[in-house]
């Protein structure tokens, strides 16, 4: 639990950043974030310090209860264990983008300072034994056309899949004139000089991606016992 309040410290810290950007308090952090951390003030700072700062912290309240209670936590530390993955990945990445290219109004010198929770603490969840799901025997050994709640998954994770492909080769500039309206109309916010929704979308398309298509493998062939723990890990990275 020590690990987990150390951490929680650290989302307050970023709610309160958040806060001051948006005008909500003030002369808090204003300095630290100007002359240490400018790149927080971008719309995907901004938002990362939020999602730390509410999604997080809620987390870690939850998982500190569930540890004073001797209760399993698991299923929470996944869910949080994608969402740390992807906001490390993402943040990390594209402040890479910012040191190797800097913008005018984003010093690139502290670009790479690393994420306070990246360590020891991202493997905590996997050190509970997880209780292996019973297998649904007769259920398991229907073809997909009899499972009706199977196939609408294998559907959404199609169209899904198909949905990620195209923002990729959004953000890759393809020339197609229905990529180009809809980065213009739809989603401009993949346009933002920063490196950050390339990066989010560029994750998307060469690793989420692929999960979406073993999971669709898990669902065809039911059984695979690591869909469970993987569906709970990426669940946390796409909310985040």
């Amino acid at each position: 639990p020590a690990v987990f309040v150390a951490f929680s410290f650290t989302s307050v810290v970023d709610l309160i950043i958040s806060l001051e950007e948006d005008g909500y308090i003030s002369g808090f952090v204003e300095l630290y974030v100007r002359e240490g951390e400018p790149y927080l003030r971008t719309a995907h700072g901004i938002m990362i310090c939020y999602w730390d700062g509410i999604v997080h912290y809620g987390l870690y309240l939850a998982m500190i209860a569930a540890i004073g209670q001797r209760k399993s936590y698991r299923n929470l530390g996944l869910f949080w264990l994608g969402s740390m993955m992807m906001s490390i990945a993402v943040f990390l990445l594209g402040n890479l983008e910012i040191q190797l290219r800097p913008q005018p109004c984003l010093p690139a010198q502290p670009a790479l300072r690393p994420h306070p929770r990246l360590g020891w603490g991202e493997a905590l969840p996997a050190a509970q034994a997880r209780a292996v799901p019973q297998p649904r025997g007769e259920e398991q050994r229907k073809p997909l056309y009899q499972r009706p709640q199977d196939m609408g998954l294998v559907l959404l994770l199609l169209l899904t899949a198909a949905f990620t492909f195209f923002r990729g080769m959004v953000v890759l500039d393809c020339p197609a004139h229905s990529c180009f309206e809809y980065i213009y109309q739809y989603e401009p916010y993949l346009r933002d000089p920063v490196a950050y929704p390339k990066v989010q979308m560029l994750i998307y398309m060469f690793y989420v991606l692929p999960f979406f298509c073993l999971c669709i493998y898990g669902l065809v062939l039911p059984g695979c016992s690591w869909l469970p723990d993987w569906s709970l890990v990426s669940a946390g990275a796409v909310a985040q």
